[in-house]
Order: C-alpha cells, then sequence, then structure tokens
C-alpha cells in the first residue's frame, strides 16, 4: 500500500520557473480573471511561514484544508491575480487572523480536512474576484474536473511557481483509489488522476477541485494529499470531498 503525503510547503522566496508541459505539475497557465475565485494563502505559525491555496465562496469567507489553518496564527491572503510576486494592478492583499477548524479534523488519516478562513472586512466582487459555487449534489466517478494552484511543478523544482496553473483531470471511484491508498480512504475524500506527470502537487493543498456544470465553475474537492511517489506519477491524488461539507459550511458563514 502506498500512503499519502501531506501538500504543505514551506513558504521560501524562490520561485521555480514555470512549466508549460507537465503538472500543477503538467498544467496550463491561467489568464487574468479565469479563476476569479482563487486565494493565495501564505500562513504565519510558531515555526515558520507556509503556503496554501483556497477559494472564495462568498464575500467574507475562503474554503482551504484543514492542515492550513491549523497551528495558523496570521494568515496573508493575495486575491485578484493569478501571481505571487511582481507588479499586478489587480492584486489586493489582505491579513486576517480569524479561521476555523473543522472539529473532527484529524491530522493522521486527514479525514475531515477542512476549514474555513474569514476575511476581516467583506471584499468588493470585481473581474477578477469573485465567489465559486458550492455543490448542490453528489460529483460523479470519471467527473472531467479541474485541479489549480501555485504549487511545485516537478518533483526537481522545490520553489511555488509564480503563476496559477491549472490542469483538466477526471474522478475516480473510491474503490479504484484505494487501489493506492488503501481503507484510508472514505467517503468523505475523493481522487482524481490524470495522465502521467498531470496533478497537484506540494504548495497546491488547500485548493480547488473544480466541476464545470451549465457554465458554471462548482467547488467539488479541497486538495488534500498525493503519493508518496511524488508529484510526477500516476498515482491519483487526493481531495476532500465538498458536498458532504456543505451543509457545516453554511452553519459557520450564516452564524
Amino acid at each position: 500500500m502506498k500512503f499519502f503525503a501531506l501538500l504543505l510547503v514551506v513558504f521560501s522566496s524562490v520561485l521555480a520557473t514555470p512549466n508549460h508541459g507537465g503538472r500543477i505539475v503538467g498544467g496550463q497557465t491561467a489568464r487574468g480573471g479565469q479563476f476569479p475565485f482563487v486565494a493565495a494563502i501564505y500562513i504565519t505559525t510558531s515555526t515558520g511561514t507556509y503556503f496554501c491555496g483556497g477559494s472564495l465562496i462568498n464575500n467574507q469567507w475562503i474554503l482551504t484544508a484543514a492542515q492550513c489553518v491549523d497551528g495558523g496564527i496570521t494568515f496573508r491572503i493575495l486575491l485578484g491575480s493569478n501571481t505571487l510576486e511582481g507588479t499586478d494592478a489587480n492584486r489586493v492583499t489582505l491579513a486576517t487572523a480569524t479561521s476555523v477548524l473543522h472539529p473532527s479534523y484529524d491530522p493522521e488519516t486527514l479525514e475531515n480536512d477542512i476549514a474555513l478562513i474569514k476575511l476581516r472586512l467583506p471584499i468588493e466582487f470585481n473581474q477578477y474576484i469573485g465567489a465559486i459555487s458550492l455543490p448542490s449534489s453528489f460529483t460523479p466517478d470519471y467527473t472531467s474536473v479541474t485541479a489549480l494552484g501555485w504549487g511545485q511543478i516537478d518533483d526537481y523544482n522545490t520553489g511555488l511557481s509564480n503563476e496559477l496553473t491549472w490542469v483538466s483531470v477526471a474522478t475516480i471511484s473510491n474503490d479504484e483509489c484505494q487501489l493506492t491508498y488503501g481503507a484510508q480512504i472514505t467517503y468523505n475524500m475523493m481522487c482524481a488522476a490524470g495522465n502521467y506527470n498531470e496533478g497537484i502537487c506540494n504548495g497546491d493543498m488547500g485548493g480547488a477541485l473544480i466541476q464545470t456544470v451549465g457554465g458554471t465553475a462548482v467547488h467539488v474537492g479541497v486538495a488534500s494529499f498525493r503519493s508518496h511517489n511524488g508529484c510526477e506519477t500516476t498515482d491519483p491524488s487526493g481531495y476532500v470531498r465538498t458536498i458532504p461539507y456543505v451543509e457545516w459550511i453554511r452553519s459557520v458563514i450564516e452564524a
């Protein structure tokens, strides 16, 4: 049985050279405004600063992974830009210290690896900043979906990508995913796979898995883990399935 690896990375000022043909690893560079809900999150803890992805689900709340929020003291959040560094007039940088970890999160098994971050004030939406819809139904196996993030572009460049990239992958059944990861794959998780060298890598954790429904982007998963075999592999990547947590999410953001 192969074990999964967390995708959290220690933040470094060293950014990887964009890869235009392999993973996010294998991805394509996003256009301005293509994914207006995407958030880049720098997490300050007692041991250092880490990087994660997240998704704006309304004008004040960001959905991400619990492993990103766990131990977080402050969060610096970038919205509106596809790049982490350099000049971008559309980039908005915010700071907050308010987060909500799922009460049943298990850092050993990654069960319930989901959390929310609250902005200090509501953000104004525009062409480059907007919210993604939450799902209203279960995502079928073997559905075409999109993974995205600023994570490593291969197993050798350990820095983040300066450019947001995305890749098309497909969901697989939990039974099929268990062939790689065993019984640690539960109903609340989902897996997605692409061709060799296509999928999420270190630094992509917390980001969205997206299904397009009737032309609308829908948040169906939170990036949670990859194989210990690395990013450049045919092993599936793991996500928290969004649909079982919609009621919990709404109970938090509407409180």
